[in-house]
């Protein structure tokens, strides 16, 4: 793959506590061209926000595309490279049998990364990296406040 070629996403997750309320955020570049993404969920865990980066990242992308995608999450980049193939072989269950974590994300994002050519990227989350930070930042800010009659 060129790199002039491939989209590149950055992407981060966020919580405040584990569960808790969430962010999470997503930079894709392509060319001299930039788009931010962001969300946030009241109640969920740093692994879902994770996911979620990807999935909407890989979700904004139209056609197909070669894509070089960059996160600190191992969860992630493990999953998708060394576990999702045996879960779905054994009906979305881990070698032991239980239910994989959070399923319907696994899901989705099996389903968008059919339609692109991605390479997988892990970077050391806070080591300075400038477009990790970003996403890092991005995602962090992206957590709602929990209204003080929910806490």
């Amino acid at each position: 793959m060129r790199d002039s070629d491939a989209v590149e996403i950055w992407t981060d997750g966020a919580c405040s506590g584990n569960p808790g309320p969430g962010g999470w955020a997503a930079l894709l570049r392509f060319g001299t061209h930039e788009l931010e993404l962001s969300g946030s969920e009241p109640h969920t865990t740093n692994n879902r926000m994770e996911l979620r980066a990807a999935i909407e990242a890989l979700a904004a992308l139209r056609g197909s595309h070669p894509v070089a995608l960059y996160t600190d999450s191992r969860y992630l980049r493990d999953g998708v490279l060394h576990w999702m193939a045996d879960w779905k072989r054994r009906s979305w269950r881990t070698a032991s049998g239980q239910p994989v974590r959070n399923p319907d994300l696994w899901q989705r994002l099996d389903l968008l990364i059919r339609d692109h050519k991605i390479e997988w990227h892990w970077v050391r989350g806070h080591e300075g990296i400038g477009y990790n930070e970003r996403v890092d930042r991005l995602a962090r800010s992206a957590i709602a406040p929990v209204p003080a009659g929910e806490r």
